[in-house]
């Protein structure tokens, strides 16, 4: 390979991905970018050439992004291209091996859990269930949102696991663990309509075939298909499980309490949701208090009438 090839061959990458392997162009102009300021920093070191880059290269630069100001996720992005550029050169017989295949990203945030406004939550369990499953899928969201379960602890639901009368639930959690869990006049409603309606006698709340009891796979197909039914694209059963949690914490809820309701194994695990909470409570007061520093017209121009006065 020649002297000045590390440009020619990044040109040769992002055309294969543009047209050999179907890449969109978001992804073409991103790995373009990318790979262009690793260009860059390649040069100021004096490398010309694919062959001559280190693992120590590719290191720098990244510390050097992180540096710059740079989100570690764009920092991992940009550490995806070049491994992938890399890897390209290596399928065409250039290079012997990946100097970047042994190099671990920066540690992301971890992802905060994603939940709806209780106004959302209406109106999914309003519009979203609809035709000839609508009775079981709302016992599914009213039992999802309202108790907290996990999808698996609904499909695999027994009646004899269900007291109606004095709305408990008796989960069997995550290994094999019971734990007893309160339901709504909503989830003892909708599941009352759904025993009644149901065509099938089974132990099981929601059966599916040969016996059995309903997959968490048509489960999952079901919420995603009320959600989107309901203009909310993306709300999955794990989405209405975080939703329970925020909206509890939200309205006072204890926060050994709610570990109890959700079954979790360690406090630390329930306490990511004070951290939803915390963030849905700054961004409500930011738009709701006149002096919050929004930087809105309206409460400039009342700063600048009492500054006046004063």
């Amino acid at each position: 390979m020649t002297e000045g090839a590390v440009s020619a061959s990044i040109d040769l990458f992002l055309e294969d991905i543009r047209s050999g392997r179907g890449g969109s162009d978001h992804t073409t102009l991103n790995y373009s970018v990318d790979l262009s300021q690793f260009a860059d920093y390649l040069a100021g070191l004096g490398v010309e050439s694919p062959l001559s880059v280190e693992t120590s290269h590719i290191r720098g630069f990244l510390r050097d992004v992180v540096g710059y100001g740079y989100a570690r996720t764009s920092a991992a992005r940009k550490l995806s291209a070049i491994r992938s550029w890399l890897r390209f050169l290596m399928e065409r017989g250039e290079l012997s091996g990946n100097p970047a295949e042994g190099i671990r990203g920066p540690k992301l945030p971890a992802r905060l859990p994603r939940a709806i406004s209780r106004e959302e939550m209406a109106l999914l369990l309003e519009n979203g269930p609809q035709g000839k499953e609508a009775e079981r899928d709302l016992a599914v969201m009213e039992l999802m949102y309202g108790s907290g379960l996990r999808i698996a602890e609904t499909a695999s639901l027994r009646w004899d696991q269900v007291d109606l009368e004095e709305r408990w639930i008796r989960v069997m959690g995550k290994g094999e663990k019971e734990r007893l869990v309160p339901m709504g006049r909503f989830a003892v409603r909708a599941l009352s309509n759904w025993r009644s309606s149901c065509p099938e006698v089974s132990d099981f709340v929601f059966p599916g075939s040969g016996g059995g009891h309903i997959t968490v796979r048509t489960l999952h197909r079901a919420v995603m298909r009320s959600a989107a039914r309901a203009g909310l694209p993306g709300v999955t059963p794990h989405v209405l499980r975080h939703s329970f949690a925020t909206h509890m914490l939200e309205g006072g809820a204890n926060l050994r309490v709610l570990q109890e309701l959700l079954g979790h194994e360690s406090l630390v695990t329930t306490q990511k949701y004070l951290k939803v909470t915390a963030e849905q409570l700054k961004r409500s007061y930011t738009l709701a208090h006149p002096r919050a520093g929004n930087g809105g017209a309206d409460n400039e121009g009342d700063d600048d009438t009492l500054h006046s006065e004063g």
